[in-house]
């Protein structure tokens, strides 16, 4: 099951979120310091919480501005949601259910209370029926009862009659409301004849019961399912020297400290072992004790303690190994050194971790950069956590890599790619260089811009505070510069969902064999048309092979008619979008793909105008769709079609589509040759 979409209210400086969708292998979170990134993932995780997770508590928890409201009970916890995330079940996830028909696109709803209790709700089920729908029935029932002579039969046809009267007519026969039908139809059951008046009306309730109950049985199956939201935070720091027998003490005095514990309980949990059995095994082996000499009972005993000690020795020490060689692996993996090598080794009753490079002198881990410390962390935590008792789980990710070097932060973009293939990881940054050119789709924006209205989560890249897109701009930025520096060849451009289609388009025409950029061709986003003149300025500035690549709408036509932009490219390596697609007047890139983006458009975005783009063949896409629809926004749309693309493959692609993309790809090789 996957998280699809999820909205966070109530909780700290977040008042409401705005519901946000959520990337199915990874999302990223950006924003500045301060913008309420921790207190999304924080209370996110009470939509399935594990373990250790700590309860909410409204003192702490709420905003401010209610915590007064709440203590002079004006407001109730139990009406205030924190989280609430719309899961999408995966084939195993409904395996084995009897799903009523009609049913279509299931969904569960899983909503965090503020007073600390989860409910839940399934969407994509036939309607469920209400008190409204059974009132009539119910009435019969009871008119039926209170015919018969048998006082018990008069007294069941009164409290039926009181509970219906309870009920609001629109409140769905479903959890407790069904719960209290039962319990009346069970109380009728023996009191009517076989064949009466009753028998009907009960039956007749008794099948919109089985129906309820049916629903309620899927509704608890799939929350039975849920994944857990495993929260990490760099906090959750391994120690480099842990005295087992100290933290057995704690641990059965219930003096835990988290802030400073929890890192060296996922250890011993990644290792398969208490503190107090690792402990114990690092007591010293058996004395032969009195009389050893001349008692055979006392030898026996003696070389029985002895085996087993040593067994116990050598678990330990094969544990320890396999723990570290698992670190190892990961570690090298992204610290790309082959020489690294993680011990873990105890010393009397001190668990060390130890790490050896390339002289082969283990230190410490604290003689380690903070960085390098904060990969061990997280990948003890992990491991203890996800990849054991927590498979499948949503991983939560508070500043993942913050105190790595930037190029260890681009190498460690990598490693949370490769564990999103088993987790679905949700995490947040700042930085710029933990969000990759390739990536926008996956960004959201947080920002706050006051205190009383507090976080939003933005799926669009424009935003109230610039501050809050600086990563995706220092992403951008960092891309162009290395471009200058090691790519000969660039393609400038308009704008980032110019760049999502293109760079979607040839990883999926690469992925089968069909036309794609050369190899070295870099793309650069120049953010609109009028600034290209600008980027191709800088690169040809370094001697760099440049083109552009221009919608045919009034906004090309102006950059194109630039005399600079003339002067540097030449009309050679100026491509224009028009020129690979027949018939559409002021083409943009969009129209390369007007049939697909039309579907796209229609069963991601909701937004159908499949009818008229066929009819009205000459016009722009984009205009089409924003004439007939509110909210239409290209980088929605981008990003709906990337996702799209990925999952189906360019032969999804229209016949028509796919000569133009090879006919734009041909054109730019040739430009730029």
């Amino acid at each position: 099951m996957r998280v699809e979409s999820a909205t966070v209210s109530n909780f700290r400086c977040v008042i409401d979120s705005s519901q946000f969708e959520v990337e199915p292998d990874k999302t990223i979170l950006v924003g500045i310091n301060e913008a309420g990134k921790t207190a999304l993932l924080k209370a996110l995780q009470h939509a399935s919480p594990t373990d250790d997770t700590a309860s909410i508590d409204w003192l702490f928890d709420a905003p401010a501005a209610m915590v007064d409201d709440i203590r002079r009970k004006n407001l109730d916890p139990a009406t205030l949601a924190v989280a609430r995330v719309v899961m999408r079940p995966e084939p195993k996830d409904l395996a084995g259910l009897s799903l009523p028909e009609g049913s279509d696109d299931i969904r569960l709803v899983m909503t965090a209370w503020m007073n600390k209790k989860r409910t839940y709700s399934v969407t994509g089920l036939p309607s469920a029926p209400t008190m409204g729908d059974a009132e009539k029935a119910i009435l019969r029932l009871a008119g039926a009862m209170n015919k018969q002579s048998d006082e018990d039969a008069k007294q069941v046809a009164k409290a039926i009659s009181d509970w219906k009267d309870a009920q609001a007519s629109d409140a769905a026969i479903s959890g407790e409301v069904a719960a209290g039908l039962k319990t009346h139809l069970d109380a009728a059951l023996p009191l009517f004849a076989e064949g009466s008046a009753a028998e009907t009306h009960w039956d007749a309730l008794s099948g919109v019961l089985k129906s309820a109950l049916a629903r309620d049985k899927i509704g608890k199956h799939l929350a039975d399912r849920m994944p857990p939201f495993v929260y990490y935070s760099s906090y959750f720091a391994v120690r480099p020297r842990i005295h087992l027998n100290r933290l057995a003490e704690r641990e059965a005095s219930g003096e835990i400290d988290l802030d400073y514990d929890f890192g060296n309980l996922q250890l011993l949990k990644f290792l398969g072992f208490t503190a107090k059995e690792l402990s114990d095994m690092a007591s010293e082996a058996p004395e032969k004790g009195h009389n050893y000499d001349n008692d055979v009972n006392v030898q026996n005993q003696y070389k029985q303690e002895l085996a087993a000690h040593e067994r116990r020795v050598t678990e330990r020490k094969r544990a320890l190994q396999t723990a570290g060689a698992r670190l190892t692996e990961e570690i090298r993996r992204v610290w790309n050194d082959d020489r690294l090598t993680i011990r873990l080794d105890v010393d009397g009753q001190y668990l060390q971790t130890l790490v050896e490079d390339e002289l082969g002198i283990p230190v410490e881990l604290d003689q380690r950069s903070e960085g390098f410390r904060w990969l061990v962390s997280f990948f003890v935590v992990f491991h203890a956590q996800a990849k054991d008792d927590l498979k499948d789980a949503i991983l939560l990710l508070d500043e993942p890599g913050l105190s790595l070097h930037a190029l260890k932060q681009q190498e460690f973009r990598k490693t949370v790619s490769r564990l999103a293939e088993g987790n679905q990881i949700v995490y947040t940054t700042h930085s710029p260089f933990m969000v990759g050119s390739d990536e926008l789709d996956l960004v959201r924006i947080v920002e706050m811009t006051d205190r009383k209205t507090g976080t939003k989560v933005h799926t669009r890249l424009a935003v109230d505070d610039p501050k809050s897109i600086y990563p995706l701009q220092a992403a951008l930025g960092y891309d162009l510069a290395q471009s200058m520096f090691t790519h000969q060849k660039n393609l400038v451009v308009e704008g980032v969902t110019d760049l999502l289609y293109v760079e979607a388009l040839n990883s999926a025409f690469a992925a089968q064999g069909g036309a794609t950029l050369d190899n070295g061709i870099a793309l650069v986003p120049a953010g609109s048309a009028s600034k290209v003149v600008y980027y191709s300025t800088i690169l040809t500035s370094q001697d760099l092979k440049v083109a552009a690549l221009l919608d045919s709408d009034a906004a090309g036509d102006k950059a194109a008619e630039q005399e600079a932009l003339w002067q540097l490219l030449t009309n050679k390596r100026i491509l224009r979008t028009g020129d690979h697609i027949t018939g559409v007047q002021r083409a943009e890139i969009e129209d390369l793909l007007r049939v697909s983006l039309g579907l796209v458009a229609r069963d991601e975005c909701g937004w159908d105008s499949v009818a008229t783009i066929a009819a009205q063949s000459q016009r722009p896409i984009m205009e089409i769709l924003a004439d007939e629809h509110t909210g239409v926004s290209k980088w929605k749309l981008a990003r709906a079609f990337v996702r799209w693309l990925a999952t189906n493959g360019a032969d999804a692609l229209t016949g028509d589509e796919q000569r133009s993309w090879a006919s734009l790809v041909a054109a730019a090789n040739r430009s730029l040759a």
